[in-house]
Order: structure tokens, then sequence, then C-alpha cells
């Protein structure tokens, strides 16, 4: 049954290993020239204009690094069911994936190349604009916020919510953008203003509501969505457990969905800090698990948000399957009990 998804988890893993070896993303860039001459393009206010961001287009000289036409990337990937995580503009490793993602799901080889073919079939589909103009409002400073998040749990069990901390987080998570980018690309703009302007993404807020059962394939750290017919339907970056606390394997279902979830928190699972006492912590977009848990039928273990989108597939869990706030709650809205889990090397 999953011997064709298991040919495209091959090619995934193959572009994941290759790629690293090429490129890490969001990591400091080495000091060339050509990284410098990059880092001060993402500098230049007028590099990021409205119009810019819009009429970007793929040609077959593109540098890498931070450019326009990766933004416009990204956003039309994700309307497309294939999430890159955070949109921030550069050709990383996890918008590699998700245009392999992408091609597979158009019947192509998925060898995550940008090329003309793929540009012109990512286009076809859509007259909106990849990014808008948005005013901030009244709710947007209203919060809740958090003045800080403390890293230790004890004292993170105390607070009233694990909320944002800033109005530039909240609005990187809205609009599923790297805090960063966001700031870079309005530079000069007062987010604790209402009635600024600013740009973000235009992004959308659904997934196909088909989903037959998800595969969590640990090696190129990606989450699959599949149809009736094993079909990738949507894909999103993920981290998925570590050497010290693996993930499970084999087959599991999903068990039960919590919207701002308290998050419990064991220490004969892992020790955090000198926590040697179970705690519970607020809900909030900052909580460990994010403002999502869709629990599995193994207990203890499930997929869930974070508090750091701009990490996910680069770092390690205890186990769970982490993919941003964003991600994890569009993905809650098309599951239901019962839906197959599988875990794949």
């Amino acid at each position: 049954m999953l011997s064709r998804f298991l040919v495209i988890c091959l090619s995934s893993m193959y572009i994941f290993s290759t790629y690293t070896l090429a490129a890490e993303p969001q990591k400091s860039l080495p000091p060339t020239t050509n990284n410098l001459n990059n880092l001060a393009l993402l500098n230049q206010a007028d590099t990021w204009s409205l119009d810019n961001l819009n009429k970007a287009e793929w040609s077959d000289n593109l540098e890498k690094g931070y450019l326009p036409v990766y933004a416009k990337l990204q956003v039309l990937l994700s309307r497309h069911y294939s999430s890159s995580g955070a949109i921030d503009g550069i050709l990383g490793l996890n918008t590699v994936k998700a245009i392999s993602a992408f091609q597979i799901m158009k019947g192509l080889s998925g060898d995550g190349v940008l090329d003309a073919n793929t540009w012109r079939l990512l286009n076809e589909v859509t007259t909106q604009p990849t990014f808008i103009e948005y005013t901030i409002t009244t709710q947007d400073l209203k919060g809740p916020y958090a003045q800080s998040i403390p890293v230790d749990y004890a004292e993170q069990s105390k607070m009233k919510g694990l909320y944002y901390t800033r109005v530039t987080e909240m609005l990187g998570e809205k609009f599923h953008m790297d805090e960063l980018f966001l700031k870079k690309i309005n530079s000069g703009a007062n987010f604790n203003k209402v009635g600024e302007k600013i740009i973000v993404a235009n992004v959308i807020n659904v997934l196909p509501n088909n989903v037959q059962s998800i595969i969590a394939h640990k090696g190129s750290k990606q989450l699959y969505l599949l149809n009736r017919q094993n079909k990738i339907i949507a894909s999103f970056p993920a981290t998925i457990g570590s050497e010290d606390n693996p993930s499970p394997t084999g087959t599991h279902a999903i068990g039960s969905i919590v919207f701002n979830p308290h998050y419990s928190y064991n220490p004969k699972n892992f020790i955090q800090g000198k926590n040697l006492k179970p705690l519970s912590l607020p809900p909030g977009p900052n909580n460990p698990v994010g403002n999502i848990w869709i629990g599995l039928s193994r207990p203890s273990f499930g997929i869930h948000g974070t508090p750091n989108p701009a990490l996910i597939s680069k770092t390690a869990s205890h186990g769970c399957i982490r993919l941003t706030n964003w991600d994890a709650n569009n993905l809650a809205k098309v599951l239901h009990k019962g839906l197959t889990v599988i875990f794949l090397e």
C-alpha cells in the first residue's frame, strides 16, 4: 500500500541529506562577500516593497540567500498545502523540501529544484497577491502579552498564561512569517501603533479535509497527509524526536485534540533544569507544546505546536512531532479521533 510513498520518502531523504551538506538554513552565514552582499540586500527596504514582492518572478540564474522571489515562493507553496514553515525569504532546506512535496503532488519527480515548470504550476491557480498591506489594530496591541517567558518550567507554572511577549511575535505567527523577516521587510514601522500599515504574507489557514492517514517521516523531518488513494495532499516540516528521546515506531492513532492545552511536565519523561516534581504549565502560544495538542494512542506522545517556529525541522524534540503553531492548528481542524499515524524511519 505504501510502496509508492516509500519511494517518495527515499527521494525526500536524499534531498535532506544532500542539501544539508550544501547549506544549512537559518544559521549564521559565513562572512563571504556574496553572503555579506545578500544580508545587505535584506536590509534594503526598497528591495522588499509590496510591488517587488508580488511581481517577483523565477529565472534560471537566481542567486541563493534572501530574495523577494523566495518569499513569494513560500507563500505560493503554502497555498498548495506544502508548508515551508516560517516564511523567511530564503531558499533553505525546509523550502526545498516543500518544493519537492509540491512537485510530487503534481506528479513530477520531486527533486526539489525550482524550475520553470514548477514555477508555472505554483502560479496556475491563484490571482491573489502573495503579500498584502495590513493595518495594525487595537486588538493586536491589546494582547494579552507577557513581559517575558522564563526558561525554568517552575517559573512558567506560576504564570497566568504563556502568552506572546511582543506584537511582532504575534504578527509573525498570525501571518506565518519569521519574526526577524517581518521586521526586516517593514524596517522603520512602528508595530506598537494602531493604524500603522505593514507588509505581511497573504496566507491561508485551510487544508484538504479528505485526510485518510498521516506519515511522520523521521529521516526527512517531514509530516505528510495522505488521501484514500495514498497520495500526498499536504506536507509540513517537522521536528520528530531525537537520539536521546526517539519518537514511536509503527502505526498509532489520533486519540485526542486539545486547543490551548495546559502542559503537564513529568520528570519521569525528561528532566528540565532542577525540576524533579510534576508541574502544570498554563496555556499559551509559548507553552512547550504551543497552543495545540493532538494526542496519539500511545500515552505522552502527540503532534503539537512550538514556541520557536524558526527552529522547526532543525532541532530535536522529546519524542513528539513538533510543527509550527499555525500548521498544527490547521492540521487539527481536518483530523478526527482514530485516524492513522504511521512513523517511518
